[in-house]
């Protein structure tokens, strides 16, 4: 099978063939803007989220005394810990705050704080003794900079100071037009920050640790950190004294105009964010004018697609702003942290939340930016590797310790684990390799690093699975995260393991390598106790049946296999399907269920055809207790993995392509009987976009970049002759079976489907 990467070329519905690249120029709809009456008073609910993959602020919009709390993805303490020690596993960490002072400016009025996310720029604005006030922030990804412009429409109306304050015990220092802190947390990471105070017209002089500016026309901040970290077991993760890189990155984003910041970092930004477009109706006039925490809660209760179409795309926003190449993965917090003691430590859990972080990158077209948790699966393995071989579990009857390695429920980026095993969560990383090749068929990828560390880590499993006396084989003593006994054949550990094996054979087929080697795998796949049906039709968590139906846990773990997994669906196993549908209706939307839960349970509804249960899910995912006034996931505290595994969820309500077809509309609600996508993405070498009217599809855009067979699926193309499909070159024929059109397709070419059928009463 031929699979994809999506191309930063989109095909525009209403124009015919056009492909068309992301342009600085280009415009995203205004319900794109989170906006707010008042500034924020806490940093992890109500502050806006600023960042350029690796370097983040969170913004406070205060009028006399504006804070930006400072964050840099790679400043963490603790180190490598076989044991799993918790104390040494250390957290990720407040960098600092920069402070705006503008004496006076409380009494300010007509004030207003937003978040464009269609050009990743925050503003204030407000007026104070008749002068208009405006800042713009944003974090620039070609020039590594926190950048802040401050504006007034009156001449020299700017007098205050600028202070940088150190979140640990480094020394803060000010020169000319300068601040700089310098430290060393207590496992040796050095870190560096420096910020430049640029003034129209005025005067700047630096005091004591800060930069106190008079009678200015307007003002640039820039602002650069960086650590002594690298993502590399080799040197123990520790490179070289920031200082010269924060210098050097300073200083060339000093030699450029604010416009010039402004326009490359609009222009770097638009290319990944302008990819996809959603469209889900419009909301009453009434409703757009309210500040947007007003406006989320009322959503609560439904009608307001805007704010959904926004929810869809803030994860998108969020995940290019904490995750880019280069950088670190997003952790339990994205980027943002106001804490040097945070939730959970800030860490990676493995037993879902990381692993939802990562659900939408491919699908939402932003595939580039699952390479950093790619790239910190690598770089941590050796560290794996050691405390694996030195666990007492993790024994042969040998005494020799099994090969591979296994990860515990959270870990850090220095190869340190800390609570508990999580067996199969090695298997699930491996899932994210596989589907970064199925999304981009970059066969050197598979082959070079994705296929080995299946290998690996199929090795573990050869080593570790236990054998009944009937021949089959459990996964020994696992766990149903975070619910449930310990012990033999859980079923999320069954289904992850099978998981592995199925793809593990797909990448040795596509290679042409091992034909030995992917008959034993087969075999033992084949082996694994399989999803069972209980008593009361329920798809049972545990080997045996004793599922309670008033359990409503805030986890779904033993649904893995109808998603993310594929093991279980509409098409393929029906029966299963159907029983997955009644143990996620027993759990419930109600008791422990958080804001992830309503994401992964939004993505799980999808997979069953059930487009009004999960619309049901994002509503709840809207409410208050669930969600934070700057739209953070609060789980809580804040966490957010929701954010991003609800893009995925509304995403799979779109197009879903894991059952070897491209299926259009799989779980429309009634809640959106009218919208357009475009520049959604397809396993099989698909860029797909859709309108639709009264329920029913319209129009189809599918762009294939190389080549290949593609199955189209939609209940609509059943109607006979009503389907026109167009190419650059051809009209083309549907045919298979009724609701399905088949297609040839050439690579670069785009296809149109216009659908005429009759729309079917629902």
């Amino acid at each position: 099978m031929h699979w994809f990467f999506a191309l930063p070329g989109i095909f525009l519905l209403g124009s015919l063939f056009a492909l068309a690249a992301p342009s600085a120029c280009s415009a995203q709809p205004p319900s794109l803007t989170l906006w707010y009456d008042r500034p924020a008073t806490d940093a992890m609910t109500e502050a806006l989220p600023i960042g350029n993959g690796r370097m983040g602020g969170l913004l406070f919009g205060g009028l006399d005394d504006d804070r930006i709390v400072l964050n840099e993805d790679s400043l963490w303490t603790g180190d490598a810990n076989p044991s799993g020690d918790y104390d040494t596993m250390g957290a990720y960490q407040r960098f600092g705050t920069l402070r705006i002072l503008l004496p006076g400016h409380q009494a300010a009025t007509a004030y207003r704080r937003d978040l464009d996310i269609g050009d990743a720029l925050a503003h204030v604005r407000y007026t104070f003794h008749g002068v208009s006030y405006h800042r713009e922030y944003f974090v620039s990804h070609p020039d590594q900079a926190l950048v802040v412009h401050l504006t007034a429409d009156k001449p020299g109306a700017y007098t205050g100071s600028i202070l940088l304050e150190d979140a640990h015990s480094g020394q803060v220092t000010a020169t000319q037009n300068s601040l700089t802190i310098a430290g060393a947390l207590s496992n040796g990471m050095q870190y560096e920050g420096q910020v430049r105070v640029l003034s129209d017209g005025g005067v700047t002089q630096a005091g004591q640790g800060k930069v106190d500016f008079r009678g200015c026309n307007s003002l640039t901040l820039l602002v650069v950190l960086g650590t002594s970290y690298v993502m590399d077991p080799a040197r123990s993760y520790s490179g070289e004294n920031p200082h010269a890189r924060v210098a050097r990155q300073l200083q060339q984003a000093a030699h450029k105009s604010y416009q010039a910041l402004f326009q490359a970092h609009v222009r770097d930004y638009r290319s990944l964010f302008d990819r996809v477009s959603l469209e889900l109706g419009t909301t009453p006039e009434d409703r757009r004018a309210l500040p947007s925490d007003k406006r989320k809660a009322l959503a609560a209760d439904g009608g307001d697609p805007e704010i959904e179409a926004l929810l869809f795309q803030y994860g998108r926003y969020l995940l290019i702003s904490s995750s880019r190449p280069g950088a670190l993965p997003a952790n339990l917090q994205g980027l943002w942290n106001d804490s040097n003691d945070p939730p959970w430590h800030s860490d990676y859990h493995a037993n879902i939340n990381i692993e939802m972080n990562y659900w939408p990158a491919e699908v939402a077209n932003l595939s580039e930016c699952a390479l950093p948790f790619l790239d910190l699966v690598e770089s941590q393995r050796p560290a794996w590797r050691a405390a694996t071989a030195s666990a007492p579990e993790y024994r042969l009857d040998s005494g020799k310790p099994v090969r591979g390695f296994a990860l515990r429920t959270s870990h850090n980026i220095t190869g340190g684990m800390g609570w508990q095993w999580d067996k199969t969560a090695n298997a699930w990383y491996c899932r994210h390799f596989w589907e970064h090749y199925a999304f981009t068929d970059d066969r050197a990828f598979l082959r070079k690093t994705a296929y080995p560390l299946l290998k690996e880590t199929c090795a573990f499993w050869e080593d570790h699975l236990k054998t009944l006396p009937d021949g089959r084989l459990v996964v020994p003593q696992g766990w149903s995260p975070e619910h449930g006994p310990v012990e033999d054949g859980v079923s999320y550990n069954q289904q992850i393991v099978w998981d592995l094996f199925q793809n593990t054979v797909a990448a040795s087929e596509v290679l042409g390598v091992d034909a030995d080697y992917r008959a034993r795998i087969r075999a033992l796949r084949d082996r694994l106790v399989a999803p069972k049906i209980g008593r009361w039709g329920q798809l049972q968590e545990w080997m045996e049946d004793v599922d309670d139906p008033q359990d409503h846990h805030r986890h779904t773990s033993h649904l893995f296999a109808v998603y993310p997994g594929d093991q279980i669906s509409i098409a393929t196993s029906p029966a299963l399907a159907e029983a997955a549908r009644v143990s996620l209706r027993a759990r419930g939307d109600t008791g422990d269920v958080r804001e992830w839960s309503f994401a992964w349970r939004t993505a799980l509804y999808a997979r069953l055809h059930a487009g009004n249960d999960a619309h049901r899910q994002i509503e709840h995912l809207l409410m208050d207790r669930n969600t934070c006034p700057n739209f953070f996931g609060l789980h809580p505290p804040m966490q957010i993995d929701g954010n991003f595994g609800i893009t995925a969820g509304i995403a799979e309500m779109l197009l879903q392509s894991h059952e070897g077809e491209i299926n259009l509309l799989p779980a429309l609600p009634d809640a959106w009987p009218s919208g357009s996508v475009r520049g959604l993405v397809a396993r099989g070498n698909f860029t797909v976009g859709m309108t639709w009217n009264q329920h029913a599809l319209q129009t189809a855009s599918i762009t294939s970049n190389k080549g290949g067979l593609c199955l189209l699926k939609n209940p609509q193309f059943a109607h006979p002759g009503t389907v026109t499909i167009t190419s650059q070159d051809q009209r083309v024929q549907r045919t298979a079976r009724a609701d399905t059109i088949r297609l040839s397709t050439q690579a670069g070419h785009t296809y149109l489907i216009e659908v005429n059928a009759p729309i079917t009463p629902r």
